[in-house]
């Protein structure tokens, strides 16, 4: 898993969750492009890899994804 404090998973989640909300029907791509620039927002970092599965879990999951198990 990623180096992130509590406080900073908790940022990632609440991105994730604001993105999940309206993923549905999204244009391709604009899934991890509304990650990268939330999670830019929220000043918090994370490798291309974790970006690109929080993308992919989102779009498989319709939405409903717990951030800290796809970061494992």
């Amino acid at each position: 898993m990623t180096d992130l404090t509590p406080e900073k998973l908790e940022a990632v989640q609440n991105v994730v969750d604001r993105v999940g909300a309206y993923q549905d029907g999204a244009p391709e791509g604009t899934v991890e492009t509304e990650l990268r620039k939330g999670l830019g927002e929220a000043d918090v970092t994370l490798d291309d890899q974790h970006v690109t599965a929080l993308a992919e879990a989102i779009e498989s999951a319709d939405g409903d994804v717990d951030a800290a198990s796809v970061l494992g």
